[in-house]
């Protein structure tokens, strides 16, 4: 081992150039000025596909971004190459503020909260009239997530050729939901109009005809679709990641999700549910701090026996709050 004495110079000192670490490291970064504009239509493992100036680009998260989610519906800025063509990657620098956020948790003590899509205005409720047999618990989670989102519900009934809609449709009446119901031997047109101009995620049990509905509506873009167990009455997963694909003529998005099973509501704040029933939120002006909404001294009681608001519409929003203080099985 080589030593150095007193009469050591520089000269003795031998400098490793290049040496990893030795640039000294800034806290400014880069703006991406020039960055592209982009659209994610799925995300797959960590590979984005994003929809830049028409071409498909595949991308991956750029480190700046830390832990910041990117998800299906975001507007993103994209660098690198743009080219889309095989064996090509972009990265994403910057996630644009997004105007809204459907999320869900595993279930109601799991504080863990999972993005399903960002930036959709409709969320169309996806139920079967039969095989599998409808939910109304799970219809119920789906339109309070919605709510809290500020996402515009709609209830799309699907296998209408094996069962009536109509009893459904009376229980969601008095919320004032949009409904439209859809049968296996019939043109989807119903369904097609409701969604024009609109960014609408998908969402619905397993099994339910969400994904062949999809397909019916956009044919160019068929994705795989399962059956319903009939021991269990469960459907099988088949999409096993968000997918957004444009209607014909660009016309509006429809954003295909993986079936849910559960759809825990942790996230939600009850006293944002109540702003989707502007004709009951008047009526907590002199409820007591904190109120339920389900209690004796609920104001609203009074508001409705004086005639502001439909009794009914009452009841569908207890109910509605109620699902969040049960398991969607009980």
């Amino acid at each position: 081992m080589r030593r150095y004495g007193k009469h050591t110079d520089e000269d003795d000192i031998r400098v490793r150039p290049g040496r990893r670490g030795s640039r000294p490291r800034t806290r400014i970064r880069p703006k991406h000025e020039d960055a592209a504009e982009g659209f994610v239509v799925t995300v797959d493992r960590g590979r984005i596909t994003t929809l830049v100036a028409g071409r498909t680009v595949f991308a991956m998260k750029a480190r700046e971004l830390g832990r910041k989610g990117v998800v299906v519906g975001d507007r993103v800025a994209v660098v690198g190459d743009l080219s889309g063509e095989r064996d090509t990657l972009a990265r994403i620098v910057r996630v644009e503020e997004r105007t809204s956020v459907l999320r869900r948790s595993a279930d109601d003590d799991d504080p863990y909260e999972r993005v399903v899509v960002a930036n959709a205005d409709q969320l169309a409720i996806v139920t079967a009239l039969a095989d599998p047999e409808p939910r109304p618990r799970l219809i119920d989670r789906c339109l309070v997530a919605a709510y809290d989102a500020g996402l515009d519900p709609l209830l799309v009934l699907t296998k209408a050729d094996l069962a009536p809609a109509d009893p459904l449709l009376e229980r969601y009446a008095p919320l004032g939901v949009r409904a439209v119901a859809a049968r296996h031997d019939a043109p989807v047109a119903a369904v097609r109009e409701l969604l024009q101009g609109r960014t609408t995620a998908f969402v619905g049990h397993s099994g339910v005809g969400k994904t062949t509905l999809v397909n019916a509506l956009v044919p160019a873009r068929s994705r795989a679709t399962g059956h319903v167990n009939t021991v269990t009455g469960r459907g099988r997963h088949t999409t096993t990641s968000a997918l957004a694909v444009p209607l014909p003529d660009d016309t509006g998005w429809v954003i295909d999700t993986p079936g849910v099973r559960s759809f825990g509501l942790h996230h939600v704040d009850p006293g944002r549910v109540i702003q989707a029933f502007p004709d009951l939120e008047p009526g907590t002006a002199q409820c007591p701090r904190a109120c339920s909404h389900d209690e004796p001294e609920c104001a609203l009681d009074a508001w409705v026996a004086d005639g502001h608001a439909d009794p009914a519409r009452l009841e569908s929003l207890r109910r509605l709050l109620a699902t969040r203080e049960r398991r969607e099985g009980d």
